[in-house]
């Protein structure tokens, strides 16, 4: 079995629908994908519908948290979208996003970038605003040369000379709440420097106390070296670890399927789980 657990759509900060991010994943050889957006769970009733036979969908998403001024993502699989707790902290971060991107462009107009707010919305379109549409922007005006290189101190990065904070969860929150809604959480490419600060490996022995089910190993952001690593301290924490593409579709380089999750890690999360249950391919309609 195939299986990508990490991916986005236009329902978050993706260029794919979730009706051709899952043709994609079909055609891309997958047996198991995940559509993860930023803090929405907007995208799953489409995906399900178009979901092609033989191809099963997993529900969740990636939860915006922050400790201590340091970023980081919490994946939670397969809750109940319904629950109310978990529902409100979404909500509340989604409703930041658009004045916390207006109060960014604003910042990059004040260092000369002539970016309009007019055009970073049209890039989200009907998604949950974030960085990564003005990075896009920025790419268009010839700011900078790719998406990632905007995620750089000089410009969006956190603590950058354009960053804005945002609601966020604590991580030890996020972990409470995915739990009583049924879910499973993994936390997210957990050293990807590259992207700006990342907690210590004691924070993630904290977070493996307070329940968190597994780390996310196997990303386009950890070199060898640093998934080894992080093996290691799964080992010794008992955590999961996983591998997914963060497919993202054109704006990031990434593939569907460039990394996977072995199937006997696939099958602790599902068992683990009772919040969701991961939906079959029936052969659904096309995009």
């Amino acid at each position: 079995m195939r299986i990508d657990l990490h991916t986005h759509s236009t329902a978050s900060d993706g260029t794919d629908s979730p009706a051709e991010l899952v043709h994609a994943a079909a055609a891309a050889g997958l047996d198991v994908v995940a559509l993860t957006d930023h803090d929405t769970t907007r995208g799953h009733a489409e995906a399900a519908a178009a979901l092609p036979e033989g191809l099963t969908l997993v529900t969740g998403a990636e939860l915006s948290c922050r400790l201590d001024g340091v970023g980081l993502h919490m994946l939670a699989y397969l809750f109940d979208p319904e629950e109310p707790e978990l529902l409100r902290e979404r909500e509340l971060v989604r409703d930041d996003r658009v004045p916390r991107a207006r109060a960014m462009v604003g910042k990059l107009q004040e260092l000369g970038v002539p970016v309009e707010w007019a055009e970073v919305a049209r890039i989200a379109g009907d998604g949950s605003v974030g960085r990564p549409h003005i990075a896009e922007a920025l790419v268009r005006l010839g700011v900078v040369e790719s998406v990632s290189d905007a995620f750089t101190p000089a410009w969006i990065a956190d603590g950058g000379r354009a960053y804005v904070e945002k609601h966020e969860l604590d991580p030890f929150t996020a972990i409470r709440l995915v739990k009583a809604a049924g879910g499973v959480t993994v936390f997210a490419h957990p050293l990807a420097v590259k992207r700006g600060r990342t907690v210590s490996e004691s924070v993630i022995a904290e977070l493996a106390a307070h329940g968190l089910d597994g780390i996310e190993v196997d990303h386009m952001d950890h070199d060898e070296a640093t998934r080894t690593r992080l093996r290691g301290l799964a080992g010794e924490l008992g955590l999961l670890t996983t591998g997914s593409s963060d497919y993202h579709g054109s704006r990031k380089t990434c593939r569907l399927g460039d990394y996977t999750t072995d199937p006997e890690i696939y099958g602790e999360i599902t068992r683990r789980a009772t919040g969701a249950f991961p939906v079959p391919g029936t052969g659904g309609t096309r995009p």
